[in-house]
């Protein structure tokens, strides 16, 4: 079994050095598996709502969906909604990390992956930062 810093070491692992970013305009509409996760993520007022496309990139998924909730209540609280939305649409994570500490919740979906931080823990790992190079789609509230 894999622990949050197991992953995080792989991560980093794996990240290239490169830090290009692309960001994308805020009219990209997010579908299927992952448009649910993120649409659930806000319906519970996660906030630095971010996909990360990793398919052009040497990661062991197509994307991240990455978000933040103010207290450890509402991490799970986002966290329960993905897993409910998800499951609604039949669709179960492989893995869940980190729920008993509500820190940072992993939610493994195979071609994706959820995590959702406390603001400290993200500004910590700061995923953003080690898939510099990943194409980044910034979510807002009026993003579909």
């Amino acid at each position: 079994m894999l622990t949050a810093a197991d992953h995080l070491r792989q991560i980093t692992c794996m990240a290239k050095t490169d830090k290009r970013r692309s960001a994308t305009a805020g009219r990209t509409r997010l579908t299927g598996e992952v448009g649910k996760a993120v649409r659930a993520a806000l319906d519970k007022k996660a906030s630095d709502v971010l996909v990360l496309d990793l398919r052009n990139t040497p990661a062991f998924t197509d994307f991240f969906v990455v978000c933040s909730g103010q207290s450890t209540r509402q991490v799970k609280a986002i966290a329960d909604s993905v897993e409910e939305a998800l499951r609604a649409a039949k669709v179960r994570p492989a893995h869940i990390e980190g729920y008993d500490r509500a820190e940072w919740i992993l939610m493994d979906y195979f071609t994706f992956i959820v995590h959702v931080f406390t603001p400290q823990t993200r500004a910590f790992y700061s995923l953003e930062r080690l898939w510099g190079d990943a194409e980044r789609i910034e979510v807002s509230e009026t993003t579909e």
